[in-house]
């Protein structure tokens, strides 16, 4: 995908004993295994989910095939995440989750009943332009009859978070949507509503990527807003969340 930074997995056969093992399992850092594993003589091989040697093995081809004559795999593997091409780094990688991700967790503070004041999400869907007009701008097609937009139209202050689980990066790396490696993004601003001269824009970005939310009863008095973003992190790695400015 364009504008997207590519991250994969790559693996190196741990030493089996020695002095390089035993300074691999005592390191306390992440940042050192890479250097010691390659020091060891190791080779970065591409790491693939157990499904696509089944899935190729029949066929010849792929990476069942291409393992062939390599002899017996490292009776231990250790996995570690590289990032390379496509868009520089975190913007990158915030960038491309904000143009493809087609919904996302919206908090609120409540202003209704019981839980007023306390915490509030729901998921909606959304858009930040037509498939070929990225605008990095969240707009969402949305009823005064839903909770959150009660709250919003009350308090604006929103903060949304998309997660790269709605991709196929984390599907196919067999990575856990809850695994800090499967990145999130989480957006927090103002919540407003379209204006007039932005209409047929916000029309254009929902109908085009959801257009079945043009079906929707039309009693449900829905309309246009979009997320003035003032604040942006990404978390994409453990324990490891980054501010980005919103100008990137």
């Amino acid at each position: 995908a364009g504008g997207y930074v590519v991250v994969s997995s790559v693996s190196w056969p741990l030493p089996e004993g020695g002095a390089a093992a035993d300074e691999l399992h005592s390191s306390p850092t992440e940042e050192a295994l890479p250097a010691l594993l390659e020091e060891a003589g190791g080779l970065w091989k591409q790491s693939y989910p157990a499904s696509a040697y089944r899935e190729d093995a029949a066929l010849g081809s792929g990476p069942a095939a291409r393992r062939s004559g390599q002899g017996a795999a490292p009776s231990r593997m250790f996995s570690y995440r590289r990032e390379g091409g496509g868009a520089p780094g975190r913007a990158g990688t915030a960038r491309f989750l904000a143009r493809y991700n087609t919904w996302g967790f919206v908090a609120t503070r409540a202003a209704q009943g019981k839980i007023q004041g306390m915490p509030y999400g729901n998921c909606l869907l959304l858009s930040d332009g037509p498939v070929n007009n990225s605008t990095g701008i969240p707009f969402f097609y949305v009823t005064p009859k839903d909770n959150t937009v009660a709250d919003l139209l009350k308090n604006p202050v929103a903060s949304l978070t998309l997660p790269e689980a709605d991709g196929n990066f984390c599907r196919k790396n067999v990575i856990d949507p809850e695994d800090p490696r499967c990145a999130r993004l989480t957006l927090t601003g103002q919540m407003v509503t379209v204006p007039p001269e932005e209409v047929e824009f916000a029309k254009q970005a929902m109908f085009s990527r959801h257009p079945v939310v043009r079906k929707w009863p039309r009693s449900y008095e829905w309309f246009f807003m979009k997320m003035n973003i003032e604040h942006i992190w990404l978390q994409s790695w453990y324990g490891e969340v980054s501010a980005i400015a919103v100008e990137e």
